[in-house]
């Protein structure tokens, strides 16, 4: 028995030991990732200089004078993740509140693959069919002489988040204890009362990790929105070609150089933050409302 023990004991303290080395690799490959961004990008911002590279509106990296103001960038990738946002989350919540507590098994049986298979899809697919349908259409509806604009890029990567918020805010409104809904029940609560008085604040902070995970597609998005959005370096409008942060980098690296490169690097790292930023916020946020 000692010794079946003492065995248990050392495999327990084996995973734990190869648990642990995980996630310290997995913390050092963003530590890794962190320097090499700050030495590769801070070059660039102090030749240029912060203010003129944050908030100058002109970026012509390959002009005789060349300019590299990234302005229209941020602006863009904020308006155009806020509008991600804003269509994708209310629809993806929605339809897992279904999934969770009103569909049917059938229903759900055929609309859950469904969802995962959109997860599956590889972002060059939801470009393509964005340019060659929603694209068109947008061009057709709003008489607009070019379809690619900011407009389509917000719809597709709504499209975009929807399985990531799906997937999460099902599992984890399923995760609520059955008893919590017999108890609102029993007090005279209807379904639909039981269904957004208890299970769905209790389920509140997977429902965030699930908005959170969208929204980090949203931000890192790049080859879907490069080929629906126009890719031209405009300050943001609904119905005018935009270029992202994202597709600034994805777009010139190929062919930079020089100082052009080392801006490249700058706009890597200005995104990085941006989405520190925005992750420390929410976490913020929950943080605050456990607490309450």
């Amino acid at each position: 028995m000692i010794k079946k023990h003492n065995q248990k004991q050392l495999i327990e303290t084996l995973i734990h030991g190869i648990f642990l080395i995980f996630g310290l690799v997995a913390v050092g490959c963003v530590l890794l990732i962190t320097v090499y961004l700050v030495i590769s990008g801070i070059p660039a911002i102090r030749e240029i200089g912060l203010f003129e590279f944050l908030f100058g509106t002109k970026w012509a990296s390959t002009a005789d004078n060349p300019s590299f103001g990234i302005l229209p960038f941020i602006l863009t990738s904020i308006y155009g993740t806020a509008g991600a946002i804003i269509l994708g989350v209310p629809i993806g919540f929605f339809t897992a509140v279904y999934l969770a507590k009103a569909a049917s098994p059938k229903i759900k049986a055929v609309i859950e693959p469904v969802v995962g298979l959109l997860a599956g899809i590889p972002s060059v697919v939801y470009g393509l069919v964005g340019m060659l349908v929603l694209v068109p259409v947008i061009r057709v509806i709003f008489n607009v002489p070019d379809g690619t604009s900011l407009l389509a890029a917000i719809i597709v990567l709504a499209i975009m988040i929807l399985p990531s918020i799906i997937k999460v805010s099902v599992s984890a409104m399923e995760a609520v204890p059955k008893e919590y809904e017999d108890a609102s029940l029993a007090l005279g609560a209807t379904p639909v009362e039981t269904c957004f008085r208890v299970v769905v604040p209790a389920a509140k902070s997977g429902i965030a990790a699930a908005v959170v995970l969208g929204v980090g597609r949203a931000i890192g998005e790049a080859m879907a929105v490069m080929m629906v959005a126009g890719n031209v370096a405009n300050m943001p409008s609904l119905f005018e070609s935009v270029r992202f942060l994202t597709t600034a980098v994805a777009s010139e690296m190929s062919y930079s150089s020089g100082l052009q490169r080392q801006a490249l690097f700058s706009i890597a790292l200005v995104l990085f933050l941006f989405i520190m930023l925005i992750n420390a916020s929410l976490n913020l946020l929950l943080k605050r409302s456990k607490e309450k």
